[in-house]
């Protein structure tokens, strides 16, 4: 029976699970994007995350802890130099799975996880979108209407 046990085991043992998800989650760290199946990013999303959480406070016991998991000391500085300063603002929610559709050899179901963070095609839209909104747009509009009057009467007062 399966009681409790709430992550997907992947077929795999222990240590090669463990191996998997620690060499997966330094290539997502280090290319900011990887493609896998789905069952295994959604493994990789629940591995990583907790990681990603733990580099926003930079110091030697959370390295050590995140070192455990990751085995790389390359990775363990990309994440704790790069990816925790462009995530440092975010509570949560560090990766992104996007389904590509069946692999061609098996048919198995394929993603593409990725760092939130780090892609120009989403983050580009929203930069400009809060630069310009409705509400300031309509207080332009109306503010200069407002003093374009409030001028034009103030200059007639002063000529009379």
């Amino acid at each position: 029976m399966r009681h409790g046990k709430k992550f997907n085991h992947l077929s795999r043992q222990t240590g090669h699970r463990k191996a998997m998800l620690a060499n997966m989650a330094c290539s997502l760290i280090e290319h900011k994007r990887i493609n896998t199946t789905v069952a295994k990013a959604k493994a990789l999303k629940q591995f990583v995350e907790p990681l990603v959480t733990k580099s926003k406070e930079d110091t030697t016991h959370n390295r050590r802890i995140v070192f455990s998991y990751l085995r790389s000391k390359y990775a363990v500085t990309e994440l704790f130099r790069d990816v925790a300063a462009k995530v440092g603002d975010r509570p949560g929610g560090y990766t992104r799975i996007i389904k590509l559709g069946n692999r061609l050899g098996d048919n198995a179901d394929m993603a593409m996880i990725e760092l939130v963070d780090y892609n120009d095609l989403y983050t580009a839209g929203k930069k400009e979108a809060k630069k310009t909104t409705r509400r300031s747009r309509a207080k332009k509009v109306e503010g200069s209407t407002e003093t374009a009057a409030a001028e034009t009467s103030e200059n007639t007062e002063a000529t009379e």
